[in-house]
């Protein structure tokens, strides 16, 4: 943030200004330009780690023996788990804060996208949106969140951003 003195801000507030559609547009883009140059935060990797990290909550046991069961019966091999410390419980709490941050994302994705993409990720974004106003149950709000950050990983892969 910038700090002015009176004398500045009296000289900004008499300039003249346009009201013609053309400037405001050309003011609009150029500001959703400069925002698309800010980039993506450092908070919304540290959340999307949160969620899809190696020290995230695991698939529940029962549903990893029906997956492992599933691949014997189809003849495959069955991979390696290695040993996987146990993960604090998601707090409702803590499920409220990452889902409310990757709505902001959401919203910045949004509006940044299309500057940063050759051809407009129709089909991400519509995903993005519909996992973004899905209201899940608390015991499923894990699911939820693990589906939101790969939505987002998505759009992030296709804009560029490692």
């Amino acid at each position: 943030m910038v700090a002015v003195d009176n004398a500045t801000a009296a000289k900004l507030l008499c300039r003249s200004y346009s009201s013609e559609d053309e400037t405001l547009r050309r003011l609009a883009s150029s500001l959703s330009r400069s925002l698309a140059d800010e980039g993506i935060g450092d908070d919304l990797f540290d959340t999307l780690e949160d969620v899809l990290g190696d020290r995230a909550q695991p698939a529940p046991e029962g549903r990893v023996r029906r997956a492992d069961d599933l691949l014997v019966r189809l003849g495959l091999p069955v991979p390696q788990r290695r040993h996987q410390e146990k993960a604090t419980p998601l707090l409702p709490v803590e499920a409220t804060r990452i889902s409310n941050s990757f709505r902001r994302a959401t919203t910045h994705l949004m509006q940044v996208v299309p500057h940063r993409v050759a051809m407009y990720p129709t089909e991400e974004l519509r995903l993005l949106i519909a996992v973004r106003d899905e209201r899940p149950d608390p015991d499923q709000a894990v699911a939820h969140l693990r589906r939101f950050a790969f939505a987002i990983v998505a759009i992030l892969d296709l804009m560029g951003d490692e």
